[in-house]
């Protein structure tokens, strides 16, 4: 690709995670786009095919480097349980370094009315749920070798990831609920202990 193209094409991608990860993608004009990327509008269908091309295109990049983080995460090198809090130390570096992406990810915005819409919606879903099973596995082999108490695995993961993402959460907010950098690894690890070790004394 062409240094001007790659140019533009970059500038694109970086002014829709932006705006995506605030907004539905039915919210969003392709005028909007463009403006924030300072291209012109005719650069999307040049180079995405449509603002839904562009939008598959950036929800593509989020899960692939959401992938990157759990494949760290899931080492066999890791015991199960290991992997358990890797995987939120994994979840929270994700969110660190890529915001806009986890955003998206997290929280999605409403699919809206059209099918190209509700195609990212359900790709995003299957891959966010791939991403669970491995937990569910991690979780299954735990209680295999005695690690952890027998319990549903899959609420177990669900439980997990939710609380991962209401912790994570934390950091945006724009009061005085809003927690810092350490204070979230704090949290998270916390909410991994609860799920592992439970609450009440033994």
């Amino acid at each position: 690709m062409d240094p001007r193209r790659q140019r533009t094409v970059e500038a694109l991608l970086r002014a829709a995670e932006e705006i995506f990860s605030t907004r539905g993608a039915d919210e969003v004009t392709v005028e909007e786009i463009a403006r924030k990327a300072g291209v012109a509008v005719g650069s999307i269908y040049n180079h995405f095919g449509s603002k839904s091309g562009l939008h598959a295109a950036v929800v593509e990049q989020a899960l692939g480097v959401d992938r990157d983080h759990m494949d760290r995460a899931y080492g066999e090198e890791r015991t199960p349980v290991e992997q358990l809090y890797a995987a939120a130390d994994e979840y929270l570096e994700f969110y660190l370094a890529y915001p806009e992406y986890f955003r998206m990810l997290a929280f999605p915005g409403e699919p809206g009315q059209y099918p190209a819409g509700r195609e990212v919606a359900e790709r995003l879903a299957r891959s966010v749920d791939g991403q669970n099973r491995r937990m569910v596995e991690a979780l299954r082999r735990a209680m295999d070798a005695g690690a952890i108490r027998a319990v549903d695995p899959e609420e177990a993961a669900t439980v997990l990831w939710a609380a991962w993402n209401g912790v994570i959460s934390l950091g945006w907010r724009p009061d005085s609920l809003r927690r810092s950098e350490p204070e979230l690894r704090r949290l998270v690890h916390t909410a991994t202990d609860i799920i592992a070790n439970g609450l009440l004394a033994r």
